[in-house]
């Protein structure tokens, strides 16, 4: 599998708000959902806000594969299960970049259902 470059990194993690959309079971791309992205170390990580019922994180089921849109990077992606023993870093990742939207907001990406949905965004 490829790696993410440094500048692809720090652009993608600088970004507020990244675009995602699905290969659909016919390898077509869905229609582009966004969603919020954090950096722990040198990866990337989603959440579903919704836990396993959010619409776009069961179409990431179907066939692990995507394409991301952020900070001028375009990547097609696998979606992959991420290890839960990062979760605590993960939230700290979430809590730092998203800070200014402390409360309800913030926290709905720090659930017991949203963190069982962290994907690790591999790029392929």
């Amino acid at each position: 599998m490829m790696e993410w470059t440094k500048d692809q990194l720090d652009k993608v993690a600088r970004t507020e708000e990244v675009q995602i959309a699905s290969a659909r079971r016919d390898g077509m791309l869905g229609k582009p959902v966004t969603v919020w992205i954090v950096r722990h170390g040198d990866d990337l990580y989603l959440r579903s806000v919704r836990g396993p019922k959010g619409n776009w994180f069961r179409s990431t089921q179907d066939r692990h594969e995507g394409r991301i849109q952020a900070g001028g990077v375009q990547q097609d992606v696998a979606f992959v299960d991420a290890d839960h023993v990062i979760d605590d870093e993960v939230d700290a990742a979430y809590r730092t970049k998203y800070r200014r939207y402390a409360g309800s907001v913030l926290n709905s990406v720090l659930t017991p259902e949203a963190r069982s949905t962290t994907i690790k965004l591999v790029p392929r």
